[in-house]
């Protein structure tokens, strides 16, 4: 069974989303738009069915019950220019905000997402996905900010000069000296501090130095799933002590052990024909259909992900979970959270399984909106006291 829930529970799930809609973490349309059309919306017009060409459009985000949405503004960490490409990003999303006014409604605060949800329109706001998007500099970051950017993934895949990515060989150990200054000046400024994607050491480095809740915008849990994008339980443990939010993602290989395991062996099988794990041309997808072939892909389902959420509230508790499916920033998805339409599953789900409706409102809505404001009464509190930082990656790592 996939676990989608009762029919009675299906309805009851909607009624609840339609009262305290989904906050996502974390969606990549803008980078797929870049990818697809290179940025020209009507080649991509969200107010029509786009699900041949992506998970995300304006009647399957109403129809999942999502009212708040952080858009990645998302860019390969191994472009020359990932400054101005996400500058690109942040300018793609305040087009469709532009274009779409009637459901899309520009969102910079906890207070602007609370509006928004009483106009009955999608709050908008942006997260960039890796400190390669700052290039090492604070003022790039305050750039960020003012640009409406409200929270910042420390790395993405890979580390960077100042803090380590879990899926990237130790580097500086965590967060370097200079890596600990990002996060005082996010604080400041009131920018969430963003640690999906980063190391467990960098999780925990940044929790040390933070005077602000964190977030993970798109991330499970390491003791059901052992992938190292994932949360260990220590570091969920911290979460109520820091007020910060665990969105659980939805990317079969981060949540089903039978994925991790089938996507490893995948990787070894190309890398014994002699190609790079990553490699997209014509010979080395064809090894990999063969593969696929032989050895048929595990599919992840609502259960799977419900899982993750059941220890993820046991270790940090219902005040600290939200969601991030990580829609069109992933090639697969669940059965049952296909694309942006099927939150109500999970829900569904949940309500079966004893979710309060006072509980799924703090994961859907409540949890994801709190951290936000909290931010913010830090960074007015902060900026009374402290100036602007002009350190430099030399000045403080040398």
């Amino acid at each position: 069974m996939s676990g989608m829930g009762s029919p009675a529970s299906l309805g009851e799930a909607r009624a609840l989303l339609a009262e305290f809609p989904v906050v996502d973490g974390h969606n990549d349309l803008p980078w797929a738009l870049r990818e697809q059309v290179r940025y020209d919306l009507g080649a991509r017009d969200i107010t029509g069915d786009q699900s041949a060409h992506l998970h995300t459009d304006i009647p399957r985000l109403r129809a999942g019950g999502v009212g708040a949405q952080f858009w990645s503004v998302y860019v390969r960490a191994d472009l020359p220019d990932a400054v101005p490409a996400t500058l690109e990003q942040i300018d793609c999303v305040r087009r469709l905000l532009e274009r779409y006014p009637e459901d899309l409604a520009p969102a910079l605060t906890a207070a602007d997402m609370e509006a928004a949800r009483g106009q009955g329109r999608i709050a908008s706001l942006m997260g960039a996905e890796g400190g390669h998007s700052i290039a090492n500099s604070l003022g790039t970051l305050r750039g960020l900010y003012d640009l409406g950017v409200r929270y910042l993934t420390l790395t993405h895949n890979f580390n960077v000069a100042w803090a380590d990515s879990a899926t990237d060989e130790p580097g500086v150990g965590g967060l370097s000296a200079f890596g600990r200054e990002v996060v005082r000046e996010m604080n400041r400024l009131g920018m969430l501090v963003d640690l999906s994607h980063v190391a467990a050491t960098t999780m925990r480095d940044a929790l040390d130095t933070t005077s602000a809740p964190v977030i993970f915008s798109h991330s499970s849990a390491r003791a059901v799933c052992d992938h190292p994008r994932n949360i260990p339980d220590d570091v969920l443990e911290r979460l109520p002590a820091n007020g910060g939010v665990a969105m659980v993602t939805f990317v079969p290989k981060f949540v089903l052990q039978a994925a991790v395991d089938w996507t490893a062996a995948a990787d070894d099988n190309m890398r014994a024909h002699g190609f790079h794990h990553l490699d997209t041309t014509a010979d080395a997808m064809a090894v990999h259909r063969a593969f696929e072939e032989a050895h048929p892909r595990p599919v992840a389902t609502v259960s799977t992900v419900a899982d993750h959420l059941d220890h993820m509230r046991e270790a940090a508790g219902i005040d600290h979970l939200g969601i991030g499916g990580d829609y069109d920033g992933t090639a697969f998805t669940p059965d049952g959270l296909n694309d942006v339409s099927g939150y109500p599953n999970l829900i569904a789900e949940l309500l079966d399984r004893g979710w309060s409706r006072t509980d799924l409102a703090k994961l859907t809505w409540r949890n994801a909106v709190r951290v936000l404001g909290a931010a913010e009464d830090v960074a007015r509190d902060l900026r009374a006291t402290r100036a602007p930082s002009h350190a430099t990656l030399e000045s403080l790592d040398g």
